[in-house]
């Protein structure tokens, strides 16, 4: 992290505005990413940009180590998408209109009904882990559990995963 980087963290962390709004700025698109790839919708995702820039506004005081606050927000984002998509299976309905599909769909569609037989709690780390290229170290902190713990459910889970695909009939997918 950079020395300026960690200066607006510290800053926003104490309550200065502008560079709370400078440190959302500058991890926008990674909390987009991270929206869009759990809500798959372009306003969703905007929509879950704003409710969890107004969360962290709320609670920035509470976080203990500047260097983790990118961890921190991409955190209240995957539990906030998957808050909503826990709302949307209540709701929705099945609508089996088919459609073709390209094989590149096909395998974001396997591996995302794959992620969905995980607890929340596996996601969350194959999505920090994998999709946002988390440190172990970030992620046991933020997840306020030893490394080598973060290490052993990451291995579980990714076991979980080739089982789940060798099971469908393929094991070139994890």
């Amino acid at each position: 992290m950079e020395i300026k980087e960690k200066e607006l963290h510290v800053r926003a962390i104490a309550g200065d505005d502008e560079a709370f709004l400078a440190v959302m700025q500058l991890h926008k698109q990674s909390l987009l990413r991270t929206a869009l790839a759990f809500l798959r919708n372009e306003d969703d995702a905007i929509e879950a940009l704003q409710e969890v820039t107004y969360r962290a506004y709320k609670k920035v005081r509470t976080v203990k180590e500047p260097s983790y606050l990118k961890t921190w927000l991409i955190r209240i984002m995957i539990n906030y998408c998957q808050d909503q998509l826990k709302l949307r299976k209540r709701y929705t309905v099945d609508d089996s209109g088919l459609e073709t599909v390209s094989a590149e769909d096909i395998s974001y569609i396997e591996l995302r009904d794959a992620l969905a037989t995980l607890s929340d709690e596996e996601q969350r780390l194959i999505y920090l882990k994998y999709f946002q290229d988390s440190k172990i170290k970030d992620i046991a902190q933020s997840e306020n559990i030893p490394e080598s713990t973060v290490k052993s459910r990451l291995y579980k889970t990714m076991r979980t995963l080739r089982s789940y695909f060798e099971d469908k009939g393929g094991s070139d997918h994890v």
